[in-house]
């Protein structure tokens, strides 16, 4: 069949991922994609987003997905481009962020495919090969009739089942191509596509009486929310299924925006930086409903055989792989977060359950006993917990709070109060540094009458740096709140507990400049807080204030993470310890025998 309408196929591709609902692509330019970006100056509801380097693309792109609940997209020319990919596309993967990375490639007559050298291409690189552990497909493009096929089944792939990043690689002579739109094969059409599995279909009925019938024997049960509920979009199952049952919930880093601060059965944040009320919470629990979480070390702590050790345990995943993988559980439950949160919500109405209030009156007290951070005030220096809270009670509902990696995305994961309607983006599992700005930039391209809260530390802010220049370039409502105690502090405390203060590239042979004039010079104004005194003027001028703003909180340089899980220490017993008397009177089940870190 010839003589049908004929396209280019970047056109095409273009034209493929405006209809997926995506209207920014992060990219930076490069001879390798010069056809696809061209392909996006006629295009009325697509357009690019031009950064300074490729790692920020991918991680705009995932700032972008994790808002717009859709997908993300990032593209990088070959070689080095399609390389600085590679840490955003991780934090995609381990993170379960649906997002689509596009690489261009030297033309198929160039690369060097079976062939025994190194490279016949400038630039060439086998991109495909080297993402293929951490994306959940990655495909080399040398087949131009094949591209419908290909972007359907990546995006499909991308969304399905467990969301992660996706990628296909195509060569120049494939973009710029002449199809025909009307011959295209569809992934939609093809036995690959029908062997997938179905998610959405109803739970088992005998595992969800199981799990109701250990609910209606428990008098201290907690269910625990990790990253899953977000990737399952199953926000409004989780808050209906909890204020009809009434369970308090405590989360994972992944977890923490699922429920607002202010909710009656929000218990904090658990793991080796949680707040030692929700810990405490978890230890004491009698039935513990995990909610798409993989029950990484950071929640368990090194010794994971005493996670949650009095508790019947019930685990919901979408991966089979991850049930019992780390902490053998009672009840396996292999199933769609969203889908078995409706199914069991259903089964519960016209039901009893016991009365947790409680049990979640006694966390409460907990929560005032036991605050993260110094619970005196002194306003000549700033306390990193103290100042977190200020800075979210200054904060508004619809605001999207991006945290970056080191202390200061424990300190707001612990204390910053969120309200209804706010987001909070935390780098997971590959847990990189230079996260949040470019994170930042893909919130607001996908949430543009949002207000975006920056919090970083010294050491992350300087990895991407650059990508100030692209905040004021495009005019975001971005704030930044930089916490500068003037090291690389995680790794520094890590150091003070088990290197005898040496303190090797964290503080000696460490730097950093003056960060205020930085922001100044890429045409940002920027203030610096020195103390508590001062903190609420200067971060209201900075929330108030039209368009970007940065301030640097200032440290002292042996600011710690207080409470700080240790090495072969349970989940309850925290850094700095209670005294044994102390821990064994809010402890409900018996107390371990002592196993010093080291």
């Amino acid at each position: 069949m010839n003589g049908g309408f004929q396209l280019k196929l970047s056109d095409y591709v273009i034209n493929f991922i405006s209809k997926q609902g995506v209207h920014h692509i992060f990219e930076m330019t490069g001879g390798a994609i010069v056809h696809l970006l061209d392909s996006t100056i006629e295009q009325q509801d697509i357009s690019c987003v031009s950064v300074h380097h490729e790692q920020a693309a991918a991680f705009a792109a995932e700032g972008y997905s994790r808002i717009n609940g859709k997908l993300g997209v990032a593209m990088g020319t070959s070689g080095p481009g399609a390389l600085n990919l590679i840490t955003g596309i991780g934090s995609c993967y381990f993170d379960s962020i649906p997002c689509l990375f596009i690489t261009g490639q030297v033309n198929t007559y160039e690369y060097k495919f079976d062939k025994p050298v190194r490279q016949i291409g400038f630039q060439e690189t086998d991109i495909v090969s080297i993402v293929t552990p951490i994306t959940k497909t990655a495909v080399m493009i040398t087949d131009a009739g094949q591209i419908r096929y290909q972007l359907e089944r990546a995006v499909f792939i991308a969304q399905h089942g467990r969301p992660g990043p996706v990628l296909l690689d195509i060569p120049m002579n494939i973009q710029r191509a002449q199809i025909e739109p009307d011959l295209l094969e569809s992934f939609f059409d093809s036995e690959e596509y029908r062997g997938y599995s179905n998610f959405n279909i109803d739970c088992q009925i005998e595992e969800i009486e199981e799990v109701i019938t250990l609910l209606e024997k428990a008098e201290r049960p907690i269910v625990l929310v990790g990253g899953g509920v977000r990737a399952a979009d199953a926000v409004k199952e989780l808050r209906d299924f909890i204020e009809l049952t009434g369970i308090p919930v405590v989360s994972s880093l992944m977890g923490l925006d699922v429920l607002p601060a202010g909710h009656s059965s929000n218990m904090g944040l658990i793991g080796s930086y949680g707040n030692r009320y929700s810990n405490l919470a978890l230890a004491n629990c009698d039935v513990l409903l995990v909610l798409g979480s993989r029950l990484d070390t950071r929640q368990t702590g090194t010794r994971p055989q005493t996670f949650a050790r009095g508790a019947k345990k019930i685990h919901v995943d979408i991966e089979a792989v991850e049930l019992n993988a780390k902490v053998q559980v009672d009840l396996a439950i292999h199933a769609d977060v969203k889908q078995f949160l409706f199914d069991i919500t259903k089964a519960l109405f016209g039901r009893k359950l016991p009365d947790y209030e409680p049990w979640a009156a006694m966390i409460r007290d907990h929560k005032v006993k036991y605050p993260s951070g110094d619970s005196i005030v002194n306003h000549n220096v700033i306390d990193p917990n103290q100042f977190i809270e200020l800075l979210s009670s200054r904060c508004a509902e619809g605001d999207v709070i991006v945290l970056d990696v080191g202390q200061h995305q424990m300190w707001a994961s612990q204390s910053f109060q969120l309200l209804e309607d706010q987001r909070l983006l935390n780098a997971g599992g590959m847990g990189a540094m230079g996260f949040a700005l470019p994170a930042a930039i893909g919130a607001a391209m996908a949430a543009p009458n949002a207000r975006i809260i920056v919090i970083a530390g010294d050491g992350g802010i300087q990895l991407n740096i650059q990508e100030l220049h692209t905040i004021e370039q495009n005019h975001l409502n971005i704030k930044v709140f930089v916490m500068n105690n003037r090291n690389l502090g995680m790794v520094r405390q890590f150091q003070d507990m088990y290197f005898d203060g040496r303190q090797q590239s964290t503080v000696e042979g460490y730097g950093c400049p003056d960060l205020v004039k930085v922001a100044e010079a890429y045409g940002i104004p920027g203030t610096r807080i020195a103390n508590m005194s001062e903190a609420t003027e200067k971060i209201d001028l900075a929330l108030r204030s039209k368009g970007s703003y940065f301030v640097e909180v200032m440290l002292a340089i042996n600011t710690n993470v207080n409470p700080k899980l240790v090495v072969n220490r349970p989940i309850e017993d925290m850094s700095p310890l209670l005294t044994r008397e102390q821990l064994r009177k809010v402890m409900l089940i018996d107390m371990l025998d002592e196993l010093e870190g080291g």
